[in-house]
């Protein structure tokens, strides 16, 4: 990868992005909560299961998108932004990840002007964003896919410093770990991302889907997610 391409990729993965992502644990809030997340074993469990699904279905998305805009197919941006909605079944995350979707698009447009921006409409999804901001930057399906990937775990980890108080080294060591799985989770979903939108992953996660409505409701939390 060209060093300058390299350098795009880390910033779209890089958690102090301007894009609201460090106000949202992932799930991980209520999980703690419920006793599911309590140390760095229970903790890498956690990670590995989102990578696997909610992070398995963004990275595809992401990759997708990616690859329309490439393509230069922008009205498949509409088509992949329902299908990621029928994929998401909680009112809260669905508004999550527009929220999120919103404030990158804000982002990429002071950082990277393009008419894309436009097109994506006024509250897209964040892995869709995520894919186009990827092709606007010269990446590559695959990086996009690995971006998304990376994002599903990196936030929850970093929350996790903060709700449990773990030690920082011991949490990314985690994440080190992990490069193997995300790769292969990424690499899958690069293989999708030509396909119709509707055979892009669907990979369920209920326990999440259950717990972002029960934080929901919540009047005092550290997260907004």
């Amino acid at each position: 990868m060209a060093a300058e391409t390299l350098a795009a990729l880390l910033l779209l993965a890089d958690g102090r992005l301007p894009a609201g992502g460090h106000a949202h644990s992932g799930g991980l809030e209520p999980t703690v909560a419920a006793g599911g997340v309590h140390d760095i074993a229970s903790l890498e469990e956690f990670l590995r299961g989102r990578a696997t699904t909610s992070g398995a279905v963004a990275a595809a998305f992401a990759a997708a998108a990616c690859a329309a805009l490439t393509a230069g197919d922008t009205g498949r941006f509409a088509v992949l932004d329902a299908e990621l909605d029928a994929r998401t079944p909680s009112p809260a995350l669905r508004a999550t990840s527009r929220k999120l979707g919103r404030q990158l698009q804000r982002a990429m447009r002071a950082i990277r002007p393009h008419p894309c921006w436009a097109e994506l409409g006024s509250r897209p999804h964040h892995p869709v964003v995520l894919g186009a901001a990827a092709a606007v930057s010269g990446l590559s399906p695959s990086a996009a896919a690995l971006a998304a990937v990376h994002d599903a775990v990196a936030g929850p980890a970093t929350a996790a410093v903060r709700l449990l108080g773990l030690d920082p080294f011991a949490t990314h060591a985690v994440l080190a770990r992990l490069g193997p799985l995300l790769d292969d989770v990424a690499a899958d979903a690069t293989r999708r991302a030509a396909g119709s939108p509707a055979d892009l992953p669907a990979s369920a996660a209920p326990l999440l889907d259950l717990a972002a409505e029960r934080h929901a409701t919540w009047e005092v939390r550290l997260f907004a997610s």
